[in-house]
């Protein structure tokens, strides 16, 4: 999803019994330099978490063979993506998740961004209201 820019490593310096969690670094091909996550923007944080999160659903389903991980949501973080007339980090993202769904895996995303909206053919409004919620169907599911 970067065009190969950045490429996620595991942190290995530092391991010992008071660490917690999985660390992770980010190697950023443009310095030749590895630097903490905390470093990265909004959208690359966003696109770090979607690309974790697809290849941990593709290494739970090669070492399973019964298990098959072919849907994924997504809420929200649309916000923090760029949008430059189809050259933004959006665009990079909403491609990779139409080539998934041109995998058969599904798809959905929740988000209160327009572009996004308009981007999904197919999808639903939910409407609130201080009584009652609503669905509404838009496209063609």
């Amino acid at each position: 999803m970067t065009t190969n820019r950045y490429h996620l490593e595991r942190d290995l310096e530092g391991a010992g019994r008071g660490r917690r969690g999985l660390g992770i670094q980010v190697f950023d091909t443009y310095t030749g330099k590895t630097r903490p996550t905390s470093t990265l923007s909004g959208g690359e944080t966003f696109i770090a978490a979607l690309a974790l999160a697809l290849g941990l659903a593709d290494i739970v389903e090669s070492n399973s063979g019964k298990v098959r991980l072919d849907t994924i949501f997504i809420d929200e973080g649309f916000g923090s993506l760029d949008t430059e007339n189809g050259a933004g980090t959006l665009d990079q993202v909403l491609n990779v998740l139409n080539t998934l769904v041109s995998q058969n895996r599904a798809v959905g995303l929740i988000s209160h961004v327009p572009l996004v909206q308009e981007a999904v053919p197919n999808g639903f409004y939910v409407r609130k209201s201080l009584t009652e919620s609503t669905v509404e169907m838009r496209g063609h599911i």
